[in-house]
């Protein structure tokens, strides 16, 4: 988001909390408003909360602007950049980093992979994108983001009540303090930057200690990072993506298709596609186009496995950047 975009997304939030009272007073917080009685009292019916340990809760969690203005879309949406996005991630200190990485943490890999059939680079390259192998992992108190995003963003109102439960349920199960659980504006926890119902549904204990850990356990987020992938469908020992060209214009009706697989492998000639690569016939796919301003868009074939890689985070260019930093890692380990 652009400075002045940014700060008028301040602006707004402030404007909202001044004029209806968005998250309470300093002494009060979000206890005092009648929309988070009413989430309270539905935790206490559901799911056995004590309506008074809520209460104080929420007595101590605040609204923060920052956090509106970190998640508002710019009022002015500028085109996006592929090679910009890339640059973000494929940085020499985040493949070192990655190789030392890969190193220091061989064994639980190796695990993982073997648990789950995802390759070791993929899983490194994830954590690497996410937080920067555990250096990133937000500055945010979690329950603040959560309760901001959850009362105060009415957009994603309801994802974010959802967290928000999922949040509360997760450190009630673990008996962590709810207070002081940091992570990143959008509530994301750990390592692995785990929203927390894919915390509950997908963290596991690769360490063996008897608790699923994401935030000081390397080996708990390895584990969980590759459970994730292979629970939305990873076909172990299969390729990702390959490179294409296209050509003509009926390759148009791939990219408008979007990115989830839905057409044969076997079939791409057919619409002017080339791939660099071997798959089966009726291996589903998707052309996904990869667009900078002012330069040609580059062009990926991407099977099942790219399409596991964008439930992680629903963005092509994301999945894109996590297959080269993998493959820059793999390749940096291997000369090393």
């Amino acid at each position: 988001m652009s400075g002045p975009a940014r700060l008028a997304a301040v602006v707004l939030a402030f404007a909202l909390w001044s004029c209806v009272g968005v998250a309470g007073d300093a002494a009060g917080g979000y206890a005092r408003r009648n929309d988070v009685r009413q989430f309270i009292a539905e935790m206490v019916q559901k799911h056995g909360f004590d309506r008074s340990e809520l209460r104080r809760l929420f007595s101590h969690a605040h609204f923060q602007p920052a956090v509106i203005a970190a998640i508002t879309p710019p009022t002015e949406p500028r085109a996006k950049s592929w090679q910009a996005y890339r640059a973000l991630f494929l940085t020499r200190e985040r493949i070192e980093a990655g190789v030392e990485f890969r190193a220091q943490q061989r064994e639980a890999l190796a695990r993982a992979a073997a648990i789950y059939g995802v390759p070791e680079e993929i899983i490194v390259a994830i954590i690497g994108v996410e937080s920067l192998y555990g250096r990133n992992t937000g500055n945010y108190r979690v329950i603040d983001a959560l309760s901001t995003l959850a009362f105060d963003y009415p957009p994603r109102a309801g994802f974010f009540r959802a967290e928000l439960e999922n949040f509360l349920l997760y450190a009630r199960d673990a008996g962590i303090d709810a207070l002081a659980l940091k992570g990143s504006y959008a509530g994301a926890i750990g390592i692995a930057q785990f929203m927390p119902s894919s915390y509950r549904r997908y963290a596991v204990d690769l360490d063996g200690d008897g608790k699923d850990d994401l935030t000081s356990s390397f080996a708990d987020a390895i584990g969980s990072v590759a459970n994730f992938l292979n629970a939305h469908g990873w076909e172990a020992g299969q390729p990702v993506a390959y490179t294409a060209q296209v050509q003509g214009d009926q390759y148009r009706k791939l990219i408008d298709a979007g990115i989830k697989p839905g057409f044969r492998y076997g079939d791409l000639a057919n619409y002017g596609v080339s791939a660099v690569g071997a798959a089966a016939a009726d291996a589903p796919c998707a052309l996904i186009e990869l667009t900078t301003p002012d330069e040609p868009s580059e062009y990926l074939v991407g099977l099942t496995n790219f399409y596991v890689l964008t439930r992680y985070n629903r963005s092509s260019m994301y999945a894109a950047a996590v297959l080269e930093l993998a493959q820059a890692v793999k390749s940096a380990y291997q000369s090393r």
